[in-house]
């Protein structure tokens, strides 16, 4: 280093405190005086390369969180000496996978226990009868899921269950997530990655040259991420626009809300989500204080481990809607009721969620007046609050520095008691004036427009589906984009239920839109869906397809999204003149070719 008096390297008004900036500048140095003591190595001829062990890490990714730990993963792999290949599952061969000697896997689960899109044509491969014996390949799987669902991460286990059977050495056991994944899929990495290090040899050391390189794993680079905007420091955000979609008369209550970025440094694409951290109902906060005979000023920690108080940890920190088993479990202890435990049972699983349907934390306090809880103990049974991910319903390129969401509201009465969607309600009737909207950008690599603005796509999104579509529309309008647009939209009724009625109709008289094909279930006596829409023009949908097209489907996962994908399948297989199984094989090929992409939920 040069005698002269040091530069600081991070100014004043660097966005860190005294300490950090101090951390920083000496931690600058350090890595100055690394630079100049390899470049002087190398300079000596101490030159060295190592050998790396390849790893392949597969994912099966729905929402894109799969896919961007999988290429985080790959990053952590190469301090630990591997050369890793990053693929989703479904570009994973048979062959492929068994000379792969390390394998690691991660997966979210859609439907009821299946695999992602991704990963249904992987997933078929190895039930095959032609699944070739995996008995030289060591392997660990990573599954995501959400516990308010019955199959909770199912695509993971069926994986980690079928590799078993086929003889892979499962070297670190299966860790499942629940929405709050981040800590154990990180603690999953560190596991797996040190378990496959020590199956395999020491790397080689070879006389070839290379160039001095600096740490890229290090606290500056946890330090720099915290401070940006994300899932764990989300921003906080001004909301500008609440506006209701729907009209009078309407069964729903759906809005638009503009939401401002400014200041934030988020970037968003179309096809992203955006991740809302929502605030409970502080009503229905107060009504549980009132059934534990607390006044919430109770000291508690935080799913973090921090000191706040019982209401601000009910009001900010957990969930207190849907009851987590362990708190059903302690609630039937304490109260020493037969009939909860009784539904505890495994046995009665289908009754239980029954029983469950309609029913909050707050219900079963009340009807269990007997079980009573310390703060702490309660707390310790629920489970953490998670953010809400929302199809982002704009462009940056038409709205410059907004982010637009189109939610469907939840307000509903059951046993005597109305209830409130967490998020939605959270958006509609509790952001307003200078309360903060935290908000962060969840990238989305598996639903996005064609790279090239000549293809042509299909988008079919009822209902608030329509969302992601808007954005698509608004973008390929704002780049000039020549491809032809053809969207499939529907809902209740047109009177009350036309989402983005005016822009679309302007869209569509303006040749933004090429087609525009409508079904409104409620106004006619036959209930008409968009996937009837789709068999109505199905010579057309074909050709577009044949054409290049890209389809696209937004909305229910549980009915609509298997409706179309049905559809369309027999589309292909009437109108393409195929069979069954070649109609399959068509649609194979449009998700391997990223032609086909689901938003679903």
């Amino acid at each position: 280093m040069s005698s002269q008096t040091a530069v600081p390297f991070v100014p004043a008004t660097a966005p860190f405190n005294e300490q950090q900036r101090a951390w920083l500048n000496g931690y600058f140095a350090g890595l100055m005086s690394f630079a100049e003591t390899a470049t002087e190595s190398i300079s000596d001829g101490a030159t060295a390369s190592v050998t790396k062990k390849p790893l392949l890490i597969l994912y099966g990714s729905q929402s894109g969180t799969a896919e961007g730990l999988s290429k985080k993963l790959g990053k952590e792999s190469a301090q630990h000496g591997f050369d890793a290949k990053v693929l989703e599952a479904n570009a994973c061969t048979l062959d492929m996978l068994a000379k792969a000697e390390r394998t690691l896997l991660i997966t979210s689960t859609w439907g009821e226990g299946d695999p992602p899109d991704n990963a249904t044509q992987f997933w078929a491969a190895l039930n095959s009868p032609d699944a070739p014996t995996l008995d030289t390949v060591s392997f660990s799987v990573l599954a995501l899921g959400d516990k308010n669902y019955s199959d909770f991460c199912g695509a993971g286990k069926k994986f980690d269950a079928r590799l078993e059977q086929l003889g892979a050495n499962r070297i670190h056991p299966r860790v499942d997530c629940d929405l709050d994944y981040e800590t154990p899929a990180k603690e999953w990495m560190a596991a797996a990655l040190a378990k496959l290090s020590e199956v395999i040899s020491e790397p080689v050391i070879s006389n070839q040259s290379r160039t001095a390189t600096t740490p890229t794993d290090s606290p500056i680079t946890d330090l720099l991420i915290t401070r940006s905007y994300s899932r764990k420091n989300p921003f906080p955000a001004r909301l500008l626009v609440n506006r209701l979609l729907t009209s009078d008369g309407s069964a729903k209550e759906v809005r638009h809300f503009a939401i401002s970025l400014q200041g934030s440094g988020l970037d968003y694409e179309v096809g992203n989500a955006l991740g809302v951290v929502p605030m409970n109902c502080p009503t229905l906060v107060s009504d549980i204080l009132g059934a534990l005979g607390c006044d919430g000023e109770e000291g508690v920690k935080d799913p973090d481990g921090n000191e706040t108080s019982f209401r601000n940890a009910l009001l900010r920190c957990y969930q207190i809607t849907q009851p987590a088993p362990p708190l059903l479990a302690a609630i039937a202890e304490h109260a020493q009721s037969a009939e909860l435990n009784s539904l505890l049972a495994a046995e009665n699983k289908t009754a239980l969620e029954k029983h469950l349907h309609g029913r909050e934390v707050i219900d079963f306090l009340i009807a269990h007046p007997l079980a009573r809880f310390t703060p702490p103990e309660f707390v310790a049974l629920l489970r953490k609050l998670n953010p809400r991910l929302y199809s982002i319903a704009s462009s940056p390129k038409a709205h410059p520095d907004e982010v637009h969401l189109c939610v469907g509201m939840v307000r509903y009465e059951t046993h005597g008691r109305a209830r409130k969607g967490v998020c939605s309600t959270f958006l509609a009737d509790r952001v307003e004036g200078e309360v903060p909207l935290p908000v962060f950008v969840q990238t989305s690599h598996g639903f996005r427009l064609p790279a090239s603005g000549d293809t042509p796509v299909i988008m079919v999104g009822p209902g608030t589906g329509i969302a992601p579509f808007r954005a698509f529309l608004e973008e390929r309008r704002a780049v000039g984009a020549r491809g032809r647009n053809w969207l499939f939209f529907g809902d209740q009724k047109r009177a009350t239920d036309f989402l983005y009625r005016d822009e679309l109709e302007t869209m569509f008289k303006d040749g933004v839109l090429t087609r525009f094909d409508l079904a409104f279930s409620r106004d006619q006596q036959e209930k008409v869906y968009v996937q009837h829409r789709m068999l109505e023009q199905a010579k057309e949908l074909f050709a577009w397809l044949e054409a290049g097209a890209h389809f696209y489907v937004c909305g229910d996962a549980k009915r609509m999204a298997k409706d179309v994908d049905a559809a369309l399948r027999e589309v292909i297989q009437n109108v393409g003149g195929k069979t069954t199984e070649q109609a399959d094989e068509y649609v194979a090929a449009l998700k391997s070719a990223k032609r086909y992409q689901r938003d679903v939920y």
